[in-house]
């Protein structure tokens, strides 16, 4: 009976999967793809442009607590719902007949 517990012992799991070195994804610059059309090639060039200088930049506002966020954060572009309207939700729709 030991000899069969230090023989399984000695079996480890082998994963079937080998994962070799540390996870390391390789920073590249966005761009566009080689066979898109060259006029899409120019715009992408250009966008791509004016958001790493964007990244760059150095005066970045960060609020500390969330009331102080721009009223943007504040005031979102979703109407009100009116009674019915929850109520046909809560029901199912059962209470639009």
């Amino acid at each position: 009976m030991h000899a069969t517990l230090r023989v399984l012992a000695a079996r480890v799991h082998q994963p079937l999967i080998n994962f070799p070195g540390k996870r390391s994804w390789p920073s590249t610059t966005p761009h566009a793809h080689p066979a898109a059309p060259p006029e899409f090639q120019q715009r992408y060039s250009g966008v791509a442009a004016v958001s790493s200088d964007v990244g760059k930049s150095t005066s970045k506002s960060v609020v500390s607590e969330f009331w102080e966020a721009p009223d943007r954060f504040w005031r979102p572009r979703i109407r009100e719902l009116e009674e019915s309207e929850i109520d046909a939700v809560l029901s199912g729709g059962a209470s639009l007949q």
